[in-house]
């Protein structure tokens, strides 16, 4: 999985709407669309892109097309911010440091 393709399907507070709804379980593209005042086809294509970046599945029950959140693929994007967040607070604790140091060093000389 590609995390450009989880931030650009992020990006898009349609598609996020859309997994906050399927948070709550699985859901028909029908009922996705319900809360949106835009086409059925346009709800499908926002899925489909969901689904490119597999943060969300989709199966075929009966005549619908239920689609679920898929938390392996959610925590990926997680994961990475995660990772970028450890490091700069590493960074700010080294810069506290050097500055705490600094600044005793400052009231030393008085």
């Amino acid at each position: 999985m590609s995390i450009d393709e989880v931030f650009r399907a992020l990006a898009d507070p349609t598609r996020r709407a859309i997994l906050e709804h399927l948070d709550q379980g699985p859901a028909s593209v029908s009922e996705l669309a319900e809360p949106f005042d835009v086409s059925l086809a346009a709800v499908a294509q926002h899925v489909q892109v969901l689904e490119r970046s597999r943060l969300v599945t989709t199966r075929k029950q009966g005549r619908q097309r239920l689609c679920s959140v898929d938390p392996a693929a959610v925590r990926s994007p997680e994961q990475w911010l995660r990772s970028r967040r450890t490091r700069w607070e590493r960074r700010l604790d080294r810069l506290e440091r050097h500055l705490d140091t600094t600044a005793k060093g400052d009231t030393d000389d008085r």
